[in-house]
């Protein structure tokens, strides 16, 4: 072939490749305009978040943020900020609890971790694979690595009959699909989604699980129950066996009853998590039987909502006021609300009055029964 005809033919050839290569690059901008389109629109029409999907689909949030002006009730790659109960200047702990981190948070933390006894940790054997236990298995880590799924644990004691109060802080930033807190019956499986990105507590009828986007999940089912929770956040959970009713509380004030009719039910306290090493602590776990002690100290708090601790307003002998303090002191320091309920309490307000008035009436029933 002669010299011109070799330069005909890689003219040929290079117009060739470049026609193609033109054609493929034009193929993936459409493609990447699609996309672009297709994410603007559900914006728009207030779609589900990206990165979401109760039941159970692929989710992409628990690794990379790209949007945050979503829905309050909707999950966020954004770590939810600005929910801390107290100031702490950091909230993210150590991996393990030594005993300087411990006396550092002591002198400089208000959230209350003094507790030396607890009525139960979590549970080593009962758990999902993507955990780590630390502190005393009393802090869950989640997902130490990366995140394919959702993780959970339960506690280690099943809560039988009384009252069982117990509080949660969350430890790391609070983002993805759902960082979880509730109860559930020993037939929940803990390590069944562990390749899926979901909400799994509430996901049945054997467990309740409140979102960090202040939803309740039972049965499938989601109600808007409080305003978003997140790093420092502390999440109380009573449940009282004698009355059937499972009552929660945000930074130790109560934002509602949650569920009623748990008579003759055996929980255990539980917790979920989608998010790349994210993290929660049992900072209090106690419990106590349904006695008539009991219920002057229920009663007394509710007389005396204002004081931070109602023994110190009391004015009985010292003696009594440490076996009170030893025994129900979680009683006489929780804050129930009794304002009005106000328009706003049905979409998510840390204010309800339903934390008083419910549980007392079933007192009122009880007492009459008995």
């Amino acid at each position: 072939m002669s010299c011109e005809g070799k330069v005909a033919y890689l003219s040929r050839n290079s117009m060739a490749r470049r026609t193609r290569s033109s054609r493929a690059w034009h193929f993936v901008l459409s493609g990447v305009r699609r996309e672009a389109d297709t994410r603007a629109v559900a914006l728009a029409t207030g779609a589900r978040g990206w990165g979401y999907d109760s039941d159970g689909q692929h989710s992409d949030s628990d690794s990379e943020p790209e949007f945050s002006t979503l829905s309050p009730s909707i999950p966020s790659a954004i770590p939810v900020t600005g929910e801390s109960y107290c100031n702490c200047e950091n909230q993210s702990e150590a991996p393990y609890c030594s005993s300087l981190h411990a006396l550092h948070r002591v002198k400089d933390c208000q959230c209350g971790e003094e507790d030396e006894y607890f009525d139960w940790v979590w549970d080593d054997l009962n758990k999902s694979t993507a955990t780590l236990l630390t502190c005393d298995n009393r802090k869950v880590n989640f997902h130490m690595e990366y995140s394919c799924g959702t993780a959970a644990i339960r506690g280690n004691k099943e809560l039988a009959d009384g009252q069982h109060f117990w509080e949660i802080k969350m430890t790391s930033p609070v983002y993805g699909t759902d960082m979880m807190v509730g109860i559930g019956t020993s037939d929940v499986n803990l390590d069944k989604y562990r390749h899926t990105f979901c909400s799994l507590l509430g996901k049945d009828e054997d467990s309740w699980g409140l979102s960090y986007t202040g939803l309740l999940h039972h049965k499938g089912d989601k109600t808007n129950f409080s305003s978003r929770f997140g790093q420092g956040s502390i999440i109380g959970v009573h449940l009282d066996t004698w009355h059937g009713t499972l009552t929660f509380f945000k930074n130790r004030k109560c934002i509602g009853v949650a569920a009623t009719k748990l008579q003759n039910k055996k929980f255990y306290p539980m917790v979920c998590s989608t998010a790349a090493k994210s993290s929660m602590k049992v900072i209090r776990s106690c419990a106590s039987c349904t006695s008539l002690q009991y219920l002057c100290c229920y009663r007394l708090r509710q007389l005396l909502p204002d004081y931070v601790d109602t023994l110190e307003v009391l004015p009985l002998p010292p003696g009594l006021k440490q076996v009170l303090h030893n025994k129900l002191g979680w009683v006489l320091s929780m804050n129930y609300s009794t304002s009005k309920p106000s328009s706003s309490s049905s979409s998510g307000s840390d204010s309800d009055s339903s934390c008083g008035s419910d549980a007392e009436a079933c007192q009122r029933k009880r007492c009459r029964r008995t």
